[in-house]
């Protein structure tokens, strides 16, 4: 994918579409992190549909919380591509809890398949700077 990045996009256009995925990526984090960690009714209600348990929202939260920090900071390439990991876990265990509980929301399938995409997206653009190895 980081082949096809290349070519399609100019640097310019490049850093633009990085930091677009990067900024939709982070806000859902922080979104999502602060929404898990207040146990807001909606959440809730997910959760409680899904047979986990409500502590689990706050684990989930401050990790999201912390991988949105983790995305935004300079350097740290490492921790980087763990919290694109993490990310990345996050929302295929949602897609596959869902499936599995029958609780199938189709909307609520079709944003996460689209944040791994946006994900997918923001790893795939990053600079150098923000990536592991030679550039």
């Amino acid at each position: 994918m980081t082949n096809l990045a290349n070519s399609v996009f100019s640097p310019r256009g490049r850093s633009i579409a990085y930091w677009v995925t990067t900024a939709l990526l982070v806000f859902e984090l922080v979104l999502g992190g602060v929404w898990d960690v207040l146990q807001v009714p909606q959440v809730r209600g997910v959760i409680d549909r899904l047979g986990y348990p409500p502590y689990f929202l706050i684990i989930l939260g401050v990790w999201k919380l912390l991988g949105a920090i983790a995305l935004v900071v300079p350097r740290f390439p490492r921790l980087k591509e763990w919290t694109y990991a993490g990310v990345v876990f996050n929302f295929t265990g949602a897609i596959a809890s869902h499936l599995a509980s029958r609780f199938i929301d189709p909307v609520a399938l079709v944003y996460l398949i689209v944040m791994m995409a946006v994900t997918a997206a923001s790893w795939a653009l990053r600079p150098s700077g923000r990536r592991l190895g030679p550039s």
